[in-house]
């Protein structure tokens, strides 16, 4: 029997998105996978999603991610609208088996209070679970909600009510990983790169620190806020310190970038993102939260690269230190450790990346995740 599940990915951002956009790209990853093993996919988004499926949900016709940091009774609708067409379309049709929910808060809240009259729905936690505190602390999704994280270190953090829902956590994965070990070795720069969006958590400022201190060259490739380009953000004026990561920027990491030493330059994407990482000493990530998923990291080591990382979050479950990486749990250290990745194989990244991180077994495992919660098993699955 062909399973059909509505992949819903939200009203932020196209999937694949058109740069930056980390669940996005998680679900355009998993999603062919998906289909390669018969899974029919109805997918929840934008009109300007291009990602090949079997049938599309959409109220917005593009993205709205621009409004995401808008005060809250300017954007609260937005999810809102979203989620009803979600809902209005589970009511409507009976060949839905299962919700794959990926939209923060909302998005559970409100399946879960559908009670029995939606199919069961496996919701994927992407974030910092702290965030929510009375929602994930007073979860009820009876027999029918359950969740799965993106680390293990997530789910352990997450309040007791969440981790009773929850049937384990499957690592994310890129295509990038596909057949890593088999390619050519890439000519490395001069230069360290953090990859990823521009904020506190982040640690772009500590980062840009160390590369005038230590004296290695560092390129920030992430967006700032809704600007993707320097020369957006410059043209935005005044008004856009509004946005608390272009404070962030202005304030914490700018006075670092010369345009030498430490370079801003704006989200890169594709061939040029690639080509950016590959050629890199080391990926940087001096983090300052408890990262939960790490795309930025299973792409460096699909592309060869070591990681250097506070220890933080997901980090000690991806990176195996002194062989794909470098960790430490004290921040003073991260520049030294940059030099010293110089001294780690290329080919054994890739390797590793090649066995642990392709899309195809991310689609495996949620395979697995998406019959475990229709038959109502609760027991967490522990990756092999």
């Amino acid at each position: 029997m062909t399973l059909t599940v509505l992949m819903n990915a939200g009203p932020w951002l196209s999937v694949p998105p058109p740069g930056y956009g980390g669940i996005e790209n998680v679900i355009a990853t998993l999603v062919p996978e998906l289909r390669r093993l018969g899974v029919r996919v109805v997918l929840a988004s934008v009109e300007s999603s291009t990602l090949p499926v079997d049938e599309r949900i959409a109220v917005f016709p593009d993205g709205q991610f621009h409004a995401l940091q808008r005060p809250y009774n300017q954007v609260c609708g937005v999810s809102q609208a979203h989620l009803s067409e979600v809902v209005r379309a589970l009511h409507a049709r009976d060949d839905i088996d299962l919700v794959h929910d990926h939209v923060e808060a909302v998005g559970l809240a409100t399946l879960a209070a559908m009670g029995p009259d939606a199919p069961p729905v496996l919701h994927t936690l992407h974030w910092d679970l702290a965030k929510h505190p009375e929602l994930y602390g007073n979860l009820d999704g009876g027999d029918r909600v359950r969740v799965n994280g993106v680390s293990a270190s997530q789910l352990a953090r997450a309040p007791e009510a969440l981790r009773a829902h929850s049937v384990g956590h499957v690592h994310l994965s890129t295509p990038l990983a596909v057949d890593a070990h088999r390619h050519a070795p890439v000519a490395k720069g001069d230069h360290v790169v953090i990859l990823g969006r521009i904020n506190p958590g982040k640690g772009q400022d500590l980062g840009a620190r160390l590369a005038q201190e230590t004296g290695f060259r560092l390129v920030l490739a992430g967006p700032v806020g809704p600007y993707h380009r320097p020369e957006d953000l410059a043209a935005a004026g005044d008004e856009a310190r509004q946005n608390p990561d272009v404070r962030f920027f202005y304030d914490q990491v700018a006075p670092y970038v010369d345009g030498d030493r430490v370079r801003w330059v704006g989200t890169v994407a594709g061939r040029e993102r690639d080509d950016l990482v590959a050629s890199a000493r080391a990926s940087l990530f001096p983090l300052r939260w408890e990262e939960p998923g790490g795309t930025a990291v299973v792409e460096s080591l699909s592309l060869g690269t070591p990681v250097v990382a506070t220890a933080r979050g997901c980090l000690p479950e991806l990176i195996e230190h002194g062989r794909t990486g470098l960790l430490t749990d004290d921040e003073r250290e991260l520049g030294d450790l940059v030099l010293a990745a110089a001294g780690l194989e290329p080919a054994e990244c890739r390797r590793e990346a090649a066995r642990r991180f392709t899309p195809a077994r991310m689609a495996q495992q949620y395979v697995e995740l998406y019959d475990r919660v229709r038959a109502g098993v609760t027991k967490p699955l522990q990756p092999a």
